[in-house]
């Protein structure tokens, strides 16, 4: 094995025979103008299409949803480089192979030859392993493409961080998934193009439609009805729109526990409730409850919105919410969506007012921030033997004996934390 062979197996180097590779392989972009979507990172005149076109890559993590193009992104860039390209996945590569990586990179520059990196599913790597990458990126022996599917400013070093620009890649739209697939049909070199297949439109579109903007899912949904659909007299093999709703199945939510689409689900849903839309807080509820998250979470979410963005505008909304709690916990799943879905939107269409929160805030600002205030001495506890001797209690005003309300001095000074909205 010489400096120029991969030290690792490679799709490059392994690939499997056309007819034997899934169709989602087969079809991975080789090109920029093949690849599809991104227009926000690789559209025309964008940053990093300049860089993969003009061979002058960085360091570079790509994140995003499965199925968006990371890896297909990574091909794109190891047909166009003249570097040697080296590819990693984290989920089975250990420090040993890592290291085998970096030396044969160390060996090549000093031949003037580059090395680029694609590091797959890098959320996987340990502190120590990233750790391990830094000195040789820092240095310029190496190039670092790396891919996840996670949030990297989570996952990875903030030291590797700071050494490598982040491109967020987005889930593809139905236009961008129907446009794939339709190349699979007619490619006659590595897509379907070869065999006697008629796919219907609606069935297309469906399946480009409930992909969830996966293109991986869409064209190994497409593969299945194409292989298992029995052809016709003629020996046509006809893919009509239920044969498409059977190859893909139950629509999967793209979903992760503990990740951007749990932050950024429960987020939409808060301030869905809070913006006073109903439709919108049933949807990401649903979304939720049917991508398996816990409710006791989901109805902790309800209870603070109902105090912190109803308030005493309605104060009946974190009654309702509190309520909700407890029947999930009494009644459990699947029966407990329904007092979460009446609480949720319950609290959606309630009056708004933040005024507890802001109070609140303002005054654990204030305490933070300056002196802390000593209590006046009328309204100390007076209800201690001697209390009355160090004048504790003295001058305070009962309001029940003035009809329920009274002026009197609660402060020492006139401070103004809650502030009553219209």
């Amino acid at each position: 094995m010489d400096l120029f062979s991969s030290s690792v197996d490679s799709p490059e180097s392994s690939e499997p025979l056309p007819n034997t590779a899934p169709l989602a392989y087969r079809m991975a972009p080789r090109t920029l103008d093949e690849y599809v979507g991104q227009e926000h990172i690789i559209g025309e005149g964008k940053l990093l299409r300049r860089a993969i076109e003009a061979d002058r890559i960085s360091s570079i993590i790509l994140y995003g949803p499965p199925g968006t193009g990371k890896t297909g992104l990574s091909r794109v860039i190891s047909h166009q480089t003249k570097s040697r390209f080296e590819w990693l996945n984290a989920a089975t590569a250990g420090l040993d192979d890592l290291r085998k990586v970096m030396q044969q990179a160390r060996a090549r520059k000093k031949l003037g030859v580059r090395t680029v990196l694609f590091l797959d599913e890098i959320h996987r790597f340990n502190k120590l392993q990233q750790d391990a990458l830094l000195p040789d990126v820092e240095e310029g022996n190496l190039i670092l493409v790396a891919a996840t599917v996670e949030n990297p400013f989570f996952y990875v070093n903030s030291a590797l961080l700071s050494r490598s620009q982040v491109f967020e890649l987005r889930l593809l739209n139905e236009d961008h998934l129907y446009l794939i697939l339709n190349r699979a049909l007619h490619d006659t070199e590595r897509g379907l193009g070869a065999m006697p297949l008629l796919v219907e439109e609606e069935a297309l579109r469906h399946l480009a439609k409930i992909s969830d903007g996966d293109a991986r899912k869409a064209l190994s949904a497409l593969e299945i009805a194409s292989l298992t659909t029995v052809p016709d007299s003629g020996g046509t093999i006809r893919v009509t729109l239920p044969i498409a709703e059977e190859s893909i199945q139950k629509k999967v939510v793209v979903y992760d526990r503990d990740g951007d689409q749990h932050y950024d689900t429960i987020s939409a849903f808060i301030k869905s409730m809070r913006g006073s839309d109903p439709d919108a807080t049933v949807y990401y509820l649903a979304k939720m409850i049917y991508a398996g998250e816990d409710p006791r979470f989901i109805a902790r979410r309800i209870v603070i919105c109902a105090s912190e963005d109803v308030g005493n505008a309605d104060p009946m909304a974190l009654v309702l919410a509190a309520a909700a709690l407890r029947a999930v916990e009494f009644v459990g799943m699947p029966e407990g969506r329904i007092p979460l879905a009446q609480a949720a939107i319950y609290v959606a269409n309630a009056p708004k007012s933040n005024a507890s929160y802001e109070a609140i805030e303002a005054a654990l600002a204030d305490i933070g921030n300056n002196p802390t205030l000593e209590v006046p001495s009328h309204l100390k506890d007076a209800s201690y033997d001697g209390a009355k001797k160090l004048g504790r209690g003295e001058g305070y005003k009962y309001p029940h004996a003035y009809g329920g309300q009274v002026e009197q001095q609660y402060l020492p000074e006139k401070k103004k934390y809650y502030k009553l909205q219209k």
